[in-house]
């Protein structure tokens, strides 16, 4: 194998994302040829040097992981945190949480298609805004959604100084409330929440139905399971991986 980045080689072994990696880095956790290695950009070739993360060997010989879970309500998307609250983490079997990683996130009172994956170069692709990849949700959203707000949605709503458009169709009207499906290309923390906001319509509750060309599907709350090899093949496709 050529020379990567080091940061990118971390990832790919499932240590971390290629974000965290580069905090292991920073904080002089990694070694490459017996020296601690604090530069971004350095590149190794697995093949010939031993890469150590806190003096233990990293290999990343294991082939990549990537499962789709179904978030319940109240559960927050990272691996650790302060305040104890309940994490996807906990819903995995114990020899996948020191594997898998959240790629994005949903907010605590979200739920649906949450991908994990041990594979740091699919997470930061699928991440990042330059490959456009769709996000669907399910949305029950406060008043009745006229015509002329779908087509501002539709049109672009102006957040953080730049538009936003997305596609939405109205699923049911009830008295007080519009059940919406809704799809955007980036994923903005609280892009969708902001974006009904804007058009005076807040969202009482949100659901990712869809992510790239994945779907929720029939998969029951607080259950994952590990991706196709179609589904796997397709995911990578559309952000430019063999």
């Amino acid at each position: 194998m050529s020379e990567e980045r080091l940061q990118k080689f971390l990832s790919r072994a499932g240590v971390a994302s290629r974000r965290a990696a580069e905090e292991l880095i920073r904080a002089g956790r990694v070694r490459v040829k017996g020296r601690v290695v604090t530069e971004m950009g350095t590149k190794v070739d697995p093949d010939r040097e031993v890469v150590l993360l806190d003096d233990r060997p990293v290999s990343a010989a294991a082939p990549p992981l990537t499962v789709v879970l179904h978030k319940p309500y109240g559960y927050i998307c990272t691996r650790r945190d302060p305040q104890g609250r309940r994490l996807v983490m906990d819903l995995l079997p114990e020899d996948l949480r020191g594997r898998l990683y959240p790629v994005g996130r949903l907010d605590y009172d979200a739920t649906g298609l949450l991908l994990l994956s041990s594979d740091g170069e699919l997470a930061h692709r699928l991440t990042h805004p330059s490959h456009r990849v769709p996000r669907s949700y399910r949305l029950t959203v406060t008043g009745q959604v006229e015509r002329r707000a779908l087509t501002e949605l539709r049109a672009g709503v102006s957040i953080d100084d730049r538009q936003v458009a997305a596609e939405v169709e109205v699923i049911k009207r009830q008295e007080d409330k519009t059940v919406l499906e809704l799809t955007v290309w980036e994923g903005r923390h609280h892009l969708v929440k902001r974006l009904l906001e804007k058009i005076g319509h807040p969202v009482l509750k949100l659901k990712r139905i869809g992510f790239g060309p994945l779907r929720l599907g029939r998969l029951a709350r607080a259950s994952y399971r590990l991706l196709t090899a179609p589904e796997m093949a397709a995911l990578r496709q559309i952000v430019g991986l063999k």
